[in-house]
């Protein structure tokens, strides 16, 4: 038993040292693979820098200059990973590992199917014309200024200037609305006056302080005024004009602008602008409570 005990003793050791020697053998080429290691990591860096430098200088969209910049520098990572494979001569394990890269790639194609679809959708929404940096867009319920656009969201601000991370895959799969496709924005309110009013008089009223007050409405006939119902308590119309503005801000702003504009111009020309009201016709004869009740008080 003690003889068994100390021959596995001198193997183990034999192993050891055995492993200990192939270690000093192969420090050199431990310490060369660290070196092209952390040189590939800053090399893809500062490649990153260089490629988005002259892209700057092309036509390209932004997005699509992040993107390449950005492919590259994984493309220099896995270059130098390949190297170090070499340099370790772990070129027969490099083998084994494409070998089960099918298997392994369907396992995680399962897994991270939802990070691989908002991958694609990121490349997809960088090849869209319509959607840039700087565009004011709505989707998914959410509004506000396109910042950024990269392989996993993308970031819009917020008329509060709050930040919006949006999966990509949920921007391609639902509708945008850009409100900066165009330069111009259309502006609508509804109102209603009394039905005491000259509602020809309201109409050239309103069609005037809109001329006089907007510089992108020329004439008239940018104005479109148009009388849509008699209303409860007045009667109401619909008010649209263009405005240059290519963001849903301005637009709110000009029609803040807009009734602010009316309400004085209304005001000067005595047209109410009635708040719901209900008005309640009693006939001559009819009386409230006891009339003895009511004699007797006389």
């Amino acid at each position: 038993m003690e003889k068994k005990f100390i021959d596995a003793w001198d193997k183990m050791i034999e192993k050891l040292g055995s492993w200990m020697d192939t270690i000093v053998v192969n420090l050199p080429n431990v310490l060369i693979a660290i070196f092209v290691f952390i040189l590939s990591l800053i090399a893809s860096k500062y490649i990153s820098k260089l490629i988005l430098r002259v892209l700057n200088k092309s036509n390209l969209r932004p997005s699509m200059k992040n993107l390449i910049s950005k492919i590259i520098s994984i493309l220099v990572i896995a270059i130098g990973l390949f190297l170090i494979l070499g340099i370790l001569n772990l070129s027969k394990a490099l083998n084994t590992i494409l070998a089960g890269a099918g298997v392994a790639g369907l396992a995680v194609g399962l897994a991270l199917q939802g990070a691989l679809a908002n991958t694609y959708s990121g490349i997809v929404l960088s090849y869209i014309k319509n959607l840039k940096f700087g565009d004011w867009i709505e989707t998914n319920d959410y509004e506000g200024e396109v910042v950024d656009i990269d392989l996993r969201a993308i970031t819009i601000k917020q008329v509060d200037n709050n930040l919006v991370y949006i999966p990509n895959k949920l921007v391609v799969e639902n509708p945008i609305k850009n409100y900066s496709t165009t330069s111009q924005s259309r502006v609508i309110l509804e109102c209603g006056v009394g039905y005491e009013s000259d509602l020809r008089f309201v109409k050239k009223l309103t069609i005037d302080t809109i001329v006089n007050n907007f510089d992108a409405v020329e004439n008239k006939e940018d104005v479109l005024f148009l009388w849509r119902e008699f209303g409860d308590s007045s009667i109401n119309y619909e008010l649209r004009f263009w405005i240059n503005s290519t963001s849903a801000l301005e637009v709110a702003k000009a029609k803040s602008e807009t009734m602010m504009l009316l309400k004085d111009a209304y005001g000067e020309n005595d047209i109410n602008i009635p708040f719901p009201i209900r008005t309640l016709d009693f006939p001559k004869e009819f009386t409230i409570g006891n009339e003895k009740d009511v004699s007797k008080n006389k």
